[in-house]
């Protein structure tokens, strides 16, 4: 396996010739406090240095040892408690945590490009810290002053770590049948008795104590979603001093044995009577855990983003290398007895696909980033536009991204040809870690019908014509003749999308049915088209920018090119698939399957 390189030029290119994250930030004055662009440089030159030279060193060790469970206890995989100290040490568990409490007060931007190194180097190592982020957020914005005091300050240290707990074996996205018992105590904490299925990190020997949100009913609870609350449970009690107390009936019964991230621990946990203590208003703890949910969907469609770079590192790497028939158009190496695989071109078309897709997904990412950003910290309209595009493009991160990540590692394996069906290369790895993406956080069927059905749908077309409003706004003011070549389909692209979203909305009623058989296709059309924006604005940067960087922006115009001319049409054909309507899917009786 190619040793892994942070992209961290292409990172800045993104951050300010593309989006201008420099000018932003200070007409966001909370965020204007705590970063500029001397300090995010400086950061990301650091993580860089981390992912490559401490974490992405252990991810095949991790990979083949995995973690150990005996009696209730996990031990990580070698090298993982060190790394771990390290990345803590570092200050890298409190990058992005709220300034209150001892976090840095990074912006998405940052953490989004963080969360990616981290991704590239080890997908399992990067789940511990990155569910303790989320968990902070959820107590930063819905706990009470006490539990922020108490618990998100050791987070942040990186002297606690902190899970989700959500399934349970008989429910798995359907929340509300969840049957984890909470019991109020005289005292103001609850007793909550239950068993919890797939807890990413719930037991590991990384860091002293570990904090559990979990969802669960009080007994006179209403029924489904509304009845569900969130409560803190720690492994350990803590006492009035600060230090740890009594274990706190927190056990792991057992772990799974996947098909990958193997030095991830996911445990299943029961909690016997255990203390725990409110997070948010009583029934309403699906709305505080969608705070982490959100934020963990965006960093899983990251996941994505990262193997997929690491393939393509790998996949480039041995391509240049390997030596392979000769090219259709004449010998290029003839000092050599075949020219480099580089000349076919099946294998060009499979390291352009990664290219382009990772670039475009990269900078897709940071748009979002910068909406959560100003969603965040911004104010008014402006504010209140950017949340509406977050819930719109939450979705689409996490399964858009999460699907070509899997095929771009697969394509990486492809052009290794038997040296990535076996282990000695490490690209198989990389094809087993990132397959849960997919499936972990929301199913990306659950994402589509997210997107269509509750977004676009339940807003009856508002908050997509939120997003085509913007990209028609940045068609009609790119006016400079060089673009002409990407504005044009960009805008056809738009129109499409806007014309789609009308043809569905008007289907529903004769055919309900469309919103589940379509969406899966529409996420794909909107991720096509939403790519294709950000990629027209790289295109634009990059004309711009040609005499600073020739070699650079050069390769950014032709990926952009291509891009438009193999990727983008990928969508007609999901088109025309949406309008053929529910019935070629259900007119098959279930019995004739």
């Amino acid at each position: 396996m190619a040793d892994y390189v942070a992209p961290v030029k292409d990172m800045n290119y993104l951050l300010y010739d593309v989006f201008k994250n420099d000018q932003l930030w200070p007409t966001l004055p909370k965020l204007a406090e705590h970063v500029d662009r001397e300090t995010s440089e400086a950061i990301l030159l650091e993580c860089a240095k981390i992912a490559e030279q401490v974490i992405a060193p252990l991810s095949r060790e991790g990979d083949e040892t995995g973690v150990s469970f005996d009696n209730g206890k996990v031990t990580t995989a070698p090298g993982y408690q060190q790394a771990f100290r390290t990345y803590a040490e570092g200050g890298w568990t409190a990058l992005g945590g709220d300034v209150n409490y001892g976090g840095m007060g990074m912006p998405k931007v940052i953490t989004s490009l963080h969360e990616e190194m981290l991704c590239s180097a080890d997908i399992s190592f990067s789940l511990y810290p990155g569910l303790t982020a989320g968990a902070g957020l959820s107590l930063a914005k819905h706990a009470s002053e006490e539990l922020k005091q108490r618990y998100l300050t050791r987070m942040y240290a990186g002297e606690w770590a902190a899970t989700m707990c959500l399934t349970e074996s008989h429910a798995g996205t359907d929340l509300g049948m969840i049957r984890t018992k909470a019991v109020p105590q005289d005292d103001g904490s609850y007793k909550i008795t239950g068993n919890k299925i797939f807890i990413t990190g719930g037991e590991h020997d990384l860091t002293e104590n570990i904090i559990h949100l979990v969802l669960a009913k009080l007994p006179d609870a209403p029924a489904g979603p509304k009845g569900i609350s969130l409560f803190l449970v720690p492994k350990y009690k803590v006492n009035d001093d600060e230090s740890l107390g009594e274990f706190n009936q927190v056990s792991c019964g057992s772990i799974e044995h996947k098909m990958g991230i193997h030095a991830s621990a996911t445990c299943v946990l029961n909690f016997d009577g255990s203390e725990g203590y409110l997070v948010g208003e009583l029934n309403k703890g699906l709305a505080c855990m969608f705070t982490m949910m959100n934020f963990e969907r965006i960093g899983v469609g990251i996941q994505g983003l990262g193997a997929s770079e690491r393939s393509y590192q790998n996949a480039l790497e041995y391509a240049k290398d390997r030596v392979q028939s000769r090219s259709l158009s004449g010998v290029k190496s003839p000092e050599k007895p075949a020219d480099s695989i580089m000349v076919h071109g099946d294998v060009r078309r499979m390291l352009l696909n990664m290219k382009a897709l990772n670039e475009g997904s990269r900078a897709l990412s940071l748009y979002i980033g910068m909406q959560l950003d100003i969603a965040t910290y911004g104010e008014g309209e402006v504010q209140t536009k950017a949340e509406q595009l977050v819930a719109l493009l939450t979705p689409l991160a996490k399964a858009f991204f999460t699907d070509m990540g899997f095929d771009n590692t697969v394509a990486g394996q492809q052009i290794f040809g038997g040296h990535g069906f076996v282990r000695e290369w490490g690209q198989e790895q990389l094809v087993r870690d990132v397959r849960i993406a997919q499936i972990y956080e929301g199913t990306n069927g659950i994402q589509a019908m997210d997107l269509l059905a509750r977004k676009v749908a339940g807003s009856k077309g508002a908050l997509m014509k939120l997003f085509i409003d913007d990209v028609n706004a940045y068609v009609n003011e790119t006016v400079a003749d060089e673009m002409a070549e990407f504005i044009k389909p960009l805008a056809k692209a738009n129109q499409e999308l806007a014309e789609l979203t009308e043809f569905i909305l008007a289907s529903t009623g004769d055919d309900i049915e469309i919103l589940g058989t379509a969406a899966n296709d529409y996420l794909h059309v909107f991720g096509y088209t939403a790519m294709a924006f950000v990629w027209a604005k790289m295109a634009e940067t990059s004309f711009a920018k040609m005499t600073e960087d020739t070699d650079f922006h050069t390769s950014k115009l032709i990926t952009a090119r291509y891009y438009f001319a193999r990727l983008l049409p990928r969508r007609l054909s999901l088109i025309e698939t949406i309008k053929a309507g529910s019935a070629p899917m259900f007119d098959l009786d279930e019995a004739l399957f």
